[in-house]
């Protein structure tokens, strides 16, 4: 096999970017550890701003994308993994500023590369993704921070999304009562059925007049929007109230006083999945994979390489929900 099949993104004379299936000689690829046969990727939102030439997410064009892999070994230099493992890789630079993973193979850094934990294989690892593992450090987040199921309601803005989704799924399976924020009416009953208790709108969210601090509502919440959502979620928590801040979507701005940390003690916590240690990777891994484990095909669509290009487009155009699994 001389050539494999890719995504590719390329830089066209007009300035615009366009992505399609190409056959491309393996030296594309360049010098890695861990040559990986692909199976299944998914797709996610910084694949799609990636495919549309964003400079922020990928410098250099053209370009693979796609931040999610799930495989098996070809070869390793370094001789830690043997032809046949079965492995995951997401985030770290895959689909970035290295190729990725919406390919028929993908060549990586050695540790990047996790040994797929027993109970999935390369189909749920992906139905999962990136997604998955951010939704699940930033429900380990709430629970670190000592949110239990009778602290009281947890909010989940964006819900409409893939990890929204799977947040809202995780949360209830773990026993907390979850209220979902979604602007996609059509989506209400899935949502309920996934274990939302009620549903709430941004706009009616938002259309209180700005105040200082609101009423303590929420005990916490996992935050996709950023933005006014954010501020005005951070002043209406609970005393001990925390946030998993995993998105920016609404905006990026943060224009708020001091008051809820200091009067409320309420806590605001980073989730970043693409660079955490590959040590905290494998134990949410292996939590989405036994203690954690939960079935997310009523919300995932599977579909191949060459229908990838337009279902990113529709979610740069937030057209989209749930999650898409990209069978190589």
């Amino acid at each position: 096999m001389e050539t494999f099949q890719a995504l590719w993104t390329s830089e066209m004379a007009d300035g615009k970017f366009e992505t399609s299936v190409h056959a491309l000689p393996f030296s594309t690829l360049g010098e890695q550890d861990v040559l990986i046969r692909v199976s299944y990727s998914s797709l996610n939102y910084k694949d799609a701003l990636s495919a549309s030439g964003h400079r922020g997410i990928t410098r250099d064009f053209p370009h693979i994308p796609g931040i999610d892999a799930a495989g098996t070994v070809v070869s390793d230099k370094r001789g830690i993994f043997r032809a046949g493992d079965h492995v995951l890789v997401t985030g770290f630079d895959q689909g970035m500023n290295s190729h990725g993973g919406l390919s028929e193979f993908v060549a990586v850094p050695g540790d990047w590369v996790i040994v797929m934990p027993e109970g999935l294989n390369a189909r749920s690892a992906m139905q999962i993704g990136t997604a998955g593992l951010t939704a699940g450090l930033a429900v380990q987040a709430l629970i670190g921070n000592g949110l239990r199921p009778e602290s009281g309601e947890i909010l989940v803005t964006g819900a409409s999304g893939g990890v929204g989704m799977i947040a809202v799924k995780l949360l209830t399976h773990l026993h907390f009562n979850v209220v979902a924020m979604c602007g996609k009416p059509e989506l209400d009953e899935t949502l309920l059925g996934l274990g939302a208790k009620r549903i709430v709108r941004r706009q009616d969210y938002l259309s209180e007049k700005p105040r200082a601090l609101y009423p303590m509502q929420f005990a916490g919440a996992i935050d996709v929007l950023g933005g006014e959502v954010l501020v005005k979620l951070l002043k209406s928590l609970q005393y001990d109230g925390v946030v998993a801040a995993c998105g920016m979507a609404v905006g990026i701005e943060l224009p708020l006083q001091v008051y809820p940390f200091i009067l409320r003690g309420v806590r605001l916590i980073g989730i970043y999945s693409a660079d955490a240690p590959l040590a905290r990777k494998q134990e949410i891994w292996q939590l989405l994979a036994k203690d954690w484990s939960i079935a997310l095909g009523d919300f995932t669509t599977e579909i191949s390489l060459s229908e990838a290009p337009q279902i990113l487009n529709e979610l740069l155009a937030g057209r989209s929900s749930g999650r898409y699994l990209v069978k190589i």
